[in-house]
């Protein structure tokens, strides 16, 4: 798919900053014809695998690492604060990282002072509004992995204020870069008519349900189907979530959520042409090469707008669950979180 340009970015979410009372980036420019060739990466969070996963990748000392001149330097080790899964994987992480050559700090401060991009991998979204707001303001481009934040709120207030900073960032779950999901977006199978689209959808308390595992699976779906989801309905188990969304041209996309028997991703979309199969899932890799194309380029691989449609979705979700399985308007419950993000921004005072 071609890249997201940060003209297009700035168009986009200026809408939304526009919203919350901000102004739209001036005399943007296209970065899209300079390219960067190196860079030191930092990384904020080792609670995850992924932080492991990238670093192994970025820091290969062979001839086979496509990605030199980019490299992990730095690392600030704290993430989730009060979920176990992932406080108890900080310690043997800060010693993999170091044999592969990265610092660790003791600040995001000092973080950003040895570095010139952000992987932000704190597998808690609740921090990440903070975390990206030092990184903004000191101006370095970024990556947030999943979830983007840890409330629809936050996710939005995210975007606003890298408008309103000039600062653009992206977010994605690998399984948008699965090859046959970007086959299908692509048109192989020309116009998509629908998609069914699964993941584990293992739940975390302190996240809306779908923001902690489902995004995978909700990002497929979103990957063929494009944006344009106005109602959805959702129906939970112990074991399934399914969530059934009506796209304002009538076409159905359907997600579903396991948590009992192997985890497994992927689906199928109905195109004009056929179905295709959606899978099977392969790695971080592809979504690292859109990672550093960012870096290089400044050129966006997906669209704010839609980051924030997969998060209202997922938020639409759970308000359908409190209310019983009924349907649920995706603007309704963008246009309040809206109005919280409004509050947070206006809060922050930042620079006009």
């Amino acid at each position: 798919m071609n890249g997201y340009n940060r003209r297009r970015f700035m168009r986009d979410v200026g809408m939304s900053g526009m919203a919350l009372g901000l102004t739209s980036w001036s005399s943007p420019v296209d970065a899209s014809t300079t390219v960067i060739d190196s860079g030191r990466i930092g990384i904020i969070g080792l609670d995850t695998s992924h932080s492991i996963a990238f670093t192994k990748a970025l820091n290969a000392n062979n001839a086979a690492n496509k990605y030199k001149g980019f490299r992990v330097v730095a690392a600030y080790p704290p993430g989730s604060a009060d979920i176990e899964s992932s406080t108890k994987r900080i310690p043997g992480y800060i010693e993999e990282v170091k044999k592969m050559g990265v610092e660790i700090v003791d600040s995001i401060a000092d973080l950003l002072k040895k570095v010139d991009f952000i992987l932000l991998e704190t597998n808690d979204g609740r921090p990440h509004l903070q975390q990206a707001l030092e990184v903004m303001k000191a101006g370095k481009p970024f990556f947030i992995d999943k979830p983007v934040a840890g409330t629809l709120t936050d996710a939005i207030a995210l975007y606003a204020i890298s408008e309103k900073l000039k600062v653009p960032f992206f977010s994605s779950s690998s399984l948008r870069y699965m090859e046959s999901a970007q086959e299908a977006a692509s048109g192989k199978v020309g116009k998509i008519l629908g998609a069914d689209c699964f993941s584990p959808a293992t739940l975390e308390p302190t996240h809306p349900d779908l923001f902690w595992y489902g995004i995978h699976g909700v990002e497929t779906l979103y990957t063929v189907m494009g944006t344009g989801c106005q109602s959805l309905t959702r129906t939970q188990t112990e074991g399934t979530e399914v969530v059934v969304g009506m796209w304002e041209d009538g076409r159905i996309g359907t997600f579903r959520g396991t948590r009992t028997g192997k985890h497994e991703y992927g689906g199928t979309a109905y195109g004009e042409k056929g179905p295709i199969t959606l899978g099977p899932y392969k790695g971080y890799d592809n979504l690292l090469d859109r990672i550093i194309a960012f870096f290089k380029t400044g050129n966006l691989p997906i669209s704010p707008k839609e980051t924030l449609e997969i998060y209202t979705f997922m938020e639409a979700s759970d308000e359908s669950k409190r209310k019983g399985g009924k349907a649920i308007q995706l603007k309704d419950v963008y246009d309040t979180h809206l109005k919280k993000a409004n509050k947070i921004i206006q809060q922050l005072n930042l620079p006009s």
